[in-house]
This record gives C-alpha cells, sequence and structure tokens, in this order.
C-alpha cells in the first residue's frame, strides 16, 4: 500500500506541474484576473501535492518507540496545512480581483488561453477521481484531501471559462473580477472541508458506518465459543483503523482457548477492514453486560 500511495503522490506532483504550465500561459496571453486565480489555485495544487507526497511516504514508516502507534496522523497535520495554504491563495485572489474593480479594464481573451486552461481543466479532473476513488481503497487521508482539492479547482476551471465567454460576449468586464471572487470563494470551501477532515482525524474520530457495521459483522461471524461482546470501539488514524472491545467467555475457558477464539476474530476484522489495529480484553462471564452489543 504504502509504495501505491507513494506512487500516485508523485505523479500528483507532475500533473500539478503540467496543470500550473498551462493555466499560467492562460492567464499571461488573457490579463484575465479571472484566469490569474485559477493559476493561483494551480500553484497551492503543486505545493499541497509535494505535502500529501512526503505525508504518505512519512506515514508509512512502521511504528516506533517514540510512536508506538505508528505515524499515520502526519497525514491529517498536512491536511490542515493545506486548508491553511488554500485560505491564503484565496486571499490572494480577492486582492487581485478588488484591484482589477477598480481599474475596469477590458477583457480579451484570445482561443490560445481558453484551449490552455480547458486542457489543463480536463488533465486534473481525470486525476482528482483517480486519487478520490483510490486514496478510499487505500485509506490514505493525504490522496483524498489532495483528490478532493483538485475537484474543487475543475469546478473553479468551469465556472471561470462559462463566465469569460460570457463577459467577452457581453462586453461586460466587470464580470472578470466577480468571477475571480467566486474562485475565491470556491476554494475556501474547498478549504473548510480539509480543514474538518483534519481536524476530525486529530480528534480520533469513529470510521463511518459501513466500517462499523464490517467490524460487527467479522464479530459476530467469528466469535464462536464467546458468550458476549460489548463496548465495541474505534478511530480511524490515516490508513490505520484502531479497534477494541471487551470479549466475554466462560470463567473455566483455558487462556490458550480463549486465544484462539481472539486471533479468529481478530483475523476475519482484518478480512473486512485491512490495516486493523485490534485490541480485545478478555473477561469471565461475571463481567458480562445485561445487554451486549454482541450476544453469542
Amino acid at each position: 500500500m504504502p509504495s501505491t500511495a507513494a506512487s500516485l503522490a508523485w505523479k500528483s506532483i507532475v500533473v500539478a506541474l503540467v496543470v500550473l504550465a498551462l493555466k499560467a500561459v492562460a492567464a499571461w496571453l488573457s490579463g484575465s484576473v479571472a484566469l490569474f486565480s485559477d493559476a493561483v489555485e494551480s500553484v497551492v495544487n503543486v505545493v499541497t501535492a509535494l505535502a500529501a507526497w512526503l505525508a504518505v511516504l512519512y506515514a508509512a514508516r512502521p511504528a516506533d518507540a517514540d510512536h508506538p502507534y505508528g505515524h499515520e496522523k502526519v497525514e491529517y497535520f498536512v491536511a490542515l496545512i493545506e486548508a491553511v495554504l488554500i485560505g491564503a491563495a484565496a486571499w490572494a485572489i480577492v486582492v487581485q480581483a478588488w484591484q482589477a474593480i477598480q481599474l475596469e479594464r477590458a477583457l480579451s481573451v484570445p482561443l490560445e488561453a481558453y484551449a490552455a486552461n480547458i486542457g489543463a481543466a480536463l488533465i486534473n479532473g481525470c486525476w482528482c477521481y483517480i486519487l478520490i476513488s483510490r486514496g478510499r481503497a487505500l485509506k490514505s487521508t493525504a490522496l483524498q484531501s489532495d483528490g478532493w482539492h483538485l475537484f474543487a479547482d475543475v469546478v473553479s476551471s468551469v465556472g471561470v471559462l462559462a463566465g469569460i465567454a460570457l463577459a467577452q460576449l457581453t462586453g461586460i468586464a466587470l464580470l472578470d473580477p466577480l468571477l475571480a471572487m467566486l474562485v475565491a470563494v470556491n476554494i475556501l470551501w474547498s478549504g473548510w472541508r480539509l480543514l474538518k477532515m483534519s481536524v476530525g482525524g486529530l480528534m480520533d474520530v469513529v470510521p463511518d458506518t459501513e466500517t462499523m457495521r464490517l467490524i460487527e459483522l467479522a464479530v459476530e461471524r467469528a466469535g464462536a465459543g464467546a458468550l458476549q461482546v460489548h463496548d465495541i470501539k474505534a478511530r480511524v488514524s490515516g490508513s490505520a483503523t484502531f479497534v477494541e472491545f471487551h470479549l466475554v467467555v466462560d470463567g473455566q475457558t483455558t487462556v490458550a482457548d480463549a486465544h484462539v477464539i481472539c486471533d479468529r476474530i481478530e483475523e476475519a476484522i482484518r478480512a473486512g477492514v485491512p490495516h486493523a489495529r485490534i485490541s480485545i480484553h478478555v473477561e469471565p462471564e461475571h463481567k458480562a453486560h445485561r445487554r451486549g452489543w454482541i450476544d453469542f
């Protein structure tokens, strides 16, 4: 997994540089503030792609004495940094847009500028789909956050191109800086999503409903020999899912037999939730709850 995630993250840097070059050409040819704002967002994309690559590499490091639970949470710090950078980019766009509103300069966008920006949007659209889908499969927060950021960029690019075309057709030059303002708002929304994701991860948010259900089904399927399972808890940390619960067995059950049950349950959970790290507290029957989460 780490090598696959790192490979995708590295390719994101290359894609971001190509897209930035295309958008920079479009902004230079047109002098459009809206296209400039689109290019500024791509500068952030390059920085965040580099940060995501470094995060994936660091998160893949094995647990050590200083970090016994692994290094996966670094991906949430990267998402937090991305959110801050997005905010800075949005502010830079607002400043340029405000200056353009005051100047009220005429808008003239050649076909080459349109072609460059359309090409950049198509590349970003394909790549953000790959990052989001593969990021979910690999449970990589860094890849998913990078993918959603690119998706916001695609939405911005489409809106900018449509708006500039409308501005040229109508002759209303004011539409150009107003579109830039809208791009800034869209970027801020993307930043808010990343901020929410990173804070949730740092605060040990629970896995999604589907993952929790997979854990419960695995316990039900593999818990033969136990009496009850209660206090199931789980949290997500990057690609890892930490799971813990209490397993109630007959008081006469030997340690060896209880261990066999635990191994069977752990194997079943990992089959449905890869990279799960499981802690099971074995208890005798008098510790059973009147109504457990799962009674066998």
